[in-house]
């Protein structure tokens, strides 16, 4: 049986123990003290989120001037929604003046002579492009367009007011190409080679 002593590390933690169990004023001394130390570490922690179904009303119900507003969250925010309109855009004749600027776009995108640098040949296509299409075709190089010639008129696939797809042909085959509307008038988004 060990000899208990007044030294060392275990002396040391029953006198810690044991303190509160000396007197009821050391009791409720250290329950203060157990008490003010949970009330501090209560009003350091963040306050957690709040349930989803806590708190909430049924848009009808909820007064007009009450603003509403997210609750804060520490979660990573959800992924956008996009919301397709129940009906397809109307049909409409293709408009001139984007399929001008298709075939001002495939002339550009044909015209790669031997040796013509990537940046060159990305600005002839830069005034009939979007701005977010463009760096999609800084990653292609121009000598592995097949085509070398546009060989006839645009023809309308399918026109919208705000968007066409339109079929060039080539002199390495169709390419299809997309062109949509944009405030600084029709630009090309998007082309694919038919096969």
């Amino acid at each position: 049986m060990p000899i208990r002593t007044h030294r060392g590390r275990a002396a040391v933690y029953r006198r810690l123990w044991g303190w509160p169990l000396r007197s009821p004023k050391h009791l409720v001394g250290a329950l203060v003290v157990l008490g003010v130390l949970v009330i501090v570490i209560g009003f350091l922690l963040p306050e957690p989120p709040p349930s989803r179904y806590q708190g909430q009303q049924d848009p009808a119900q909820r007064p007009a001037e009450q603003p509403v507003s997210a609750p804060p969250s520490t979660r990573k925010p959800a992924p956008p929604t996009f919301s397709v309109p129940p009906t397809a855009p109307p049909r409409t004749a293709a408009d001139p003046a984007g399929l001008a600027v298709v075939e001002a776009w495939g002339r550009a995108w044909v015209n790669h002579p031997p040796g013509t640098d990537r940046q060159r040949w990305l600005d002839g296509l830069r005034p009939h492009t979007t701005d977010e299409f463009l760096p999609e075709m800084a990653s292609v190089d121009p000598a592995n367009v097949p085509a070398n010639a546009v060989t006839g008129p645009a023809t309308p696939l399918e026109s919208t007011a705000t968007a066409m797809d339109v079929r060039l042909p080539t002199d390495a085959g169709e390419v299809q190409v997309h062109a949509i509307k944009t405030p600084a008038g029709w630009r090309v988004a998007a082309y694919g080679e038919v096969n």
